[in-house]
């Protein structure tokens, strides 16, 4: 099983970017799909999920559920997160993480989560 973002980069305030997470050897139709992110000096902590199947989606802030858009192309095995109107404070490295079977009760809860990728990098306004 593999997860690889990709879609991060540097852009200005105000832009928008769309990070991709791309599986191979597992369906989201099995597997939840949560976006974490990590600072330096900080605990990675969750941004979004996107129960299997295409279920439930969820964030961890109003702000985030009013900026970003989690969702899922099956043909693709593909999770998107788009970050529409991006602040400094959306700096930071994304991770992609799957989760087998329901766990929208806990699904800010990195530990949960089986298989991570590598990161994908978002820089805002430097």
């Amino acid at each position: 099983v593999q997860l690889v973002e990709s879609g991060g980069g540097s852009v200005q305030p105000g832009e928008s970017l769309r990070l991709s997470c791309r599986a191979s050897g597992l369906s989201f139709d099995d597997y939840g799909c949560g976006w974490f992110r990590q600072v330096p000096g900080k605990e990675r902590e969750a941004v979004s999920y996107l129960e299997r199947a295409d279920g439930g989606t969820y964030y961890a802030t109003a702000d985030w559920r009013r900026r970003f858009d989690i969702s899922v192309n099956h043909a693709k095995d593909t999770v998107y997160l788009r970050l529409d109107n991006v602040q400094p404070g959306d700096t930071g490295v994304y991770f992609c993480a799957a989760v087998w079977g329901l766990y929208e009760s806990n699904w800010w809860n990195a530990n949960g989560y089986r298989y991570w990728g590598q990161g994908t990098q978002v820089t805002v306004g430097q």
